[in-house]
């Protein structure tokens, strides 16, 4: 495992650069998925213009005017955050720094340099303004298209999202959220996926319709981008072991090179026995562990069934024999089914395909209403084998993501319905048919 960029190249290309210890890995594969949703998001927003069915908006701004005094106080905050933290990082003593996390929702930091930077970016706002002063600012009416708004989009999506997936999060992990409330919601372990696309479909639903974008247009765009971004981002959670992974596998137990060995009788009672101390705080109980007996077949290999997830970036686990590091010296006694995995191979086969069938759906808010479907299927399958915290319903115990998954699958199936029956319903459109103008009032 990786928990961050230093140890990637190290292990890799045998280069040591420390200040890639400040470069967490699940972070990165974050932003790279945010970055893949939004090419993708791009590509299929001017292909729909081209074709026609997405247009531009007028909007009227002014050119010329100097800097006003809130967007200089706003670029010298963003400045000052960048200066006081990212410079701080690297020159602080504090031992803060050793995790990147805990020093960034610390009061840790560089005055000088957040001051510096601060108004660096203030001064460059104000100069670039003056440069296109003009003796009398104009207004002007510009055309905004919807893929010169990607960016926006994009920005909406990540802040809406994360604190989407902190809530639900904290929902599903309850105990936790009590125990301590805003170390819950501002740590950056913790993300439930649905709670973040639930609540960035909200937020992106009100900026389609403030800006006059078709909203069912806007998520068939989205859908292979999104897709396309969860397969990433569970690159991030196997490479940094952050304990989305799965249930034990009790054919295996985790030899101390980390190496997946086939167990023989009592060797799993024995380990869990042995390392209780890792498994009582979760499970609550021996008896409670879930666990899957599972041989890999002779021509897979052994860790595609059981992962030990050594180095974990959650330091979950029994100490790795020999590790002489203070962090990241962990490994599963009991190797797990590495589930991020699982998901990144099937996310990308079903990407490519949502990719393949863009063009061929027509109808507005199909092709998002296959992805819901196709997305729930697929976090359902994998609960099963997941690690996840159970509701209580009327004697049933489904974990959230079961639930939400399957509101997904029947959301996506009504969707379909609906659209199915509007389509047929439609008067037939003839050479005469007029077709009218797109309204952005």
């Amino acid at each position: 495992m990786y928990p961050n960029l230093y140890y990637a190249f190290k292990d890799l290309f045998g280069i040591s650069l420390p200040f890639l210890r400040f470069v967490n890995s699940f972070g990165f594969f974050v932003a790279l998925s945010f970055i893949g949703a939004a090419v993708t998001l791009t590509w299929e927003l001017l292909r729909k213009e081209r074709e026609g069915v997405l247009h531009y908006r007028e909007e009227m701004v002014w050119i010329g005017k100097p800097a006003s005094p809130t967007e200089l106080l706003l670029n010298f905050i963003l400045g000052f955050i960048l200066g006081f933290k990212l410079i701080g990082l690297f020159i602080s003593s504090s031992a803060l720094t050793a995790n990147v996390q805990d020093y960034i929702l610390s009061g840790e930091g560089s005055l000088p340099f957040g001051l510096l930077v601060g108004l660096l970016f203030a001064g460059l706002k104000w100069y670039e303004k003056n440069k296109q002063k003009l003796p009398q600012p104009q207004e002007k009416k510009v055309r905004i298209w919807p893929h010169d708004r990607v960016g926006d989009l994009t920005i909406f999506a990540f802040v809406f999202g994360f604190l989407g997936a902190k809530i639900f999060n904290s929902f599903e992990t309850w105990s936790d959220f009590v125990k301590d409330p805003m170390g819950s919601l501002f740590s950056f372990s913790g993300l439930t996926f649905y709670g973040g696309l639930i609540c960035a479909a909200l937020a992106i639903w009100y900026y389609a319709r403030k800006h006059g974008i078709g909203f069912w247009q806007l998520n068939d765009a989205t859908a292979p981008g999104l897709m396309l971004a969860y397969a990433i981002g569970r690159i991030g959670c196997q490479v940094s072991g952050d304990g989305d992974w799965g249930i034990l596998n009790s054919a295996y137990y985790t030899t101390p090179d980390g190496k997946p060995a086939l167990a023989q009788p009592g060797d799993y009672d024995r380990i869990i026995h042995q390392y209780q101390e890792n498994y009582l705080p979760q499970f609550g109980g021996l008896d409670k562990i879930p666990h899957l007996s599972v041989k890999a077949p002779s021509f897979l290999p052994d860790w595609l069934f059981a992962y030990s997830y050594p180095h974990n970036v959650i330091m979950e686990g029994a100490r790795i024999p020999g590790c002489d590091g203070n962090q990241y010296c962990n490994q599963l006694p009991i190797p797990v089914f590495p589930t991020p995995f699982y998901e990144t191979l099937t996310c990308l086969v079903l990407f490519f395909f949502l990719w393949s069938i863009r063009k061929r759906l027509k109808t507005p808010g199909k092709l998002f209403a296959v992805y819901l479907i196709l997305n729930g299927i697929e976090r359902f399958l994998i609960e099963h084998i997941r690690v996840n915290s159970k509701y209580d319903i009327f004697g049933f115990h489904p974990t959230q993501a079961e639930l939400i998954s399957s509101g997904l699958v029947i959301a996506g199936v009504a969707i379909l319905l609906v659209l199915n029956k509007k389509k047929s319903s439609a008067p037939p459109v003839g050479p005469d048919t007029p077709v009218p103008s797109p309204d952005f009032s």
